[in-house]
């Protein structure tokens, strides 16, 4: 017994020596560049930002995750060529531990269920018993499958049965290790169910629109990320004759899929997919959408971190059409909570098969994708402490642009010649 805690004890002490730890590196030359792309390639690293080593550049910065046992070697080079590096996490394992702790599943027996971060089983249960609580107001749609066929399921809040009636879908988490996504999707669902008939704001949208909500778009990645490997990003299916597994279902849709800005190769983390909406999550999505984009007006994916408000085009740097309309109502959002704003394709990098864009190409023509907390403190690593604030910053970008949406549309119904 001694021995088993004093064993324990160096364990501990170790893990504390040779911690996980994120890197925050600015590359001054293209040489920099180079030995960046081939640290972030050739040792076992995740790049945080930007996501793929093709978008490394000069005097900007990349946040890198390193794990223990790479953490000598990376650090050397870095030092033996002088480029500028800080220490941002110094022990991301007890940040991982921190997300992971969950006394309670049960949101009746807590009220910070909202406020910690939930294991995908613990979101399908959230789902059964979110429905089963708001029977007359609250379904369940199953939109498809995951490849490791986990159910796709969105949630449909409708409070009347107006004709004609807008609707907005908001997707979360199609990026596995972005656990303040989904966590997001709890959060508005809870706070629109709530405070229906008592917040001025949220009635409003919910008496003149359908809302529809997908929690988890990357079930295989989420779980994955809870079991095996925090830093996942990806879905998890099998591509032929490759040991490389998962596709960025954010560079599997039909949007000048796979040309710049995204990759061939599986082992990439911006791998394209064998053609557009080769991933069943992706396709389900594609297909819900399209049978409903007479109705759904708005369209919301809910991503981290960098808190930023992006809209079309991600696949160009041309303007999408109603570009002009699309940084009006973002400078009003930024005045409400300071989300940095812009086209994706010049605000970030190019990235083309993103859901925002195809979205927008359907015919959704108020398309955004949400950078959610934080700037890069923690990164995808944002403690559960910060849930609440990151959700709430949240909230009133989604509830401002949903009343302009309706707004706009009611303004056309009253005067149907004007754009």
């Amino acid at each position: 017994q001694v021995k088993t805690h004093l064993f324990n004890h160096l364990v501990c002490f170790n893990k504390h020596l040779t911690a996980d730890q994120v890197l925050l590196i600015i590359p001054d030359t293209q040489e920099h560049v180079d030995i960046l792309k081939n640290i972030s390639t050739q040792y076992e690293t995740a790049l945080w930002q930007p996501a793929s080593p093709h978008h490394i550049q000069e005097e900007t910065q990349v946040h890198l995750y390193v794990p223990a046992n790479s953490s000598e070697s990376v650090k050397t080079l870095l030092q033996t060529h002088t480029i500028t590096h800080e220490v941002l996490l110094a022990n991301a394992n007890e940040l991982i531990e921190m997300q992971m702790r969950n006394d309670s599943t049960d949101p009746r027996s807590s009220s910070t269920f909202y406020q910690k971060y939930h294991r995908l089983e613990d979101i399908y249960e959230w789902i059964n018993r979110t429905t089963h609580d708001n029977p007359s107001t609250v379904k369940a749609i199953l939109i498809g499958s995951s490849f490791e066929k986990q159910p796709l399921l969105a949630l449909k809040l409708s409070m009347n049965d107006r004709p004609d009636k807008k609707a907005m879908w908001m997707d979360c988490g199609i990026h596995a290790r972005e656990w303040i996504s989904p966590a997001f999707c709890l959060s508005f669902v809870q706070h629109s169910l709530s405070f229906y008939k008592q917040n001025q704001e949220i009635t409003h949208i919910l008496d003149n629109m359908d809302i529809y909500v997908l929690p988890v778009m990357n079930p295989d990645g989420y779980k994955h990320t809870w079991t095996e490997n925090r830093m996942w990003r990806k879905n998890r299916s099998h591509t032929k004759n490759t040991n490389c597994i998962g596709v960025d279902l954010n560079r599997n849709f039909d949007a000048n899929w796979c040309m710049e800005g995204a990759s061939r190769d599986p082992c990439s983390e911006t791998y394209c997919g064998r053609f557009p909406e080769s991933e069943p999550e992706s396709k389900a999505v594609a297909d819900f959408l399209r049978l409903h984009k007479d109705s759904i007006h708005l369209y919301i994916s809910i991503h981290s971190y960098s808190q930023m408000l992006l809209f079309p085009y991600s696949y160009t740097l041309e303007e999408a059409p109603n570009h002009s309309d699309l940084v009006v109502w973002s400078k009003i959002i930024y005045h409400r909570n300071h989300y940095v704003y812009g086209a994706g394709a010049k605000t970030i990098y190019l990235a083309p098969g993103g859901s925002d864009d195809w979205a927008y190409n359907l015919g959704i023509k108020y398309s955004f994708t949400f950078e959610l907390q934080d700037r890069g403190r923690y990164g995808f690593l944002l403690p559960p402490s910060h849930i609440h604030s990151a959700c709430s910053e949240a909230l009133t970008a989604v509830k401002t642009v949903a009343l302009m949406v309706i707004n706009k549309a009611q303004a056309e119904r009253s005067s149907p010649q004007t754009d």
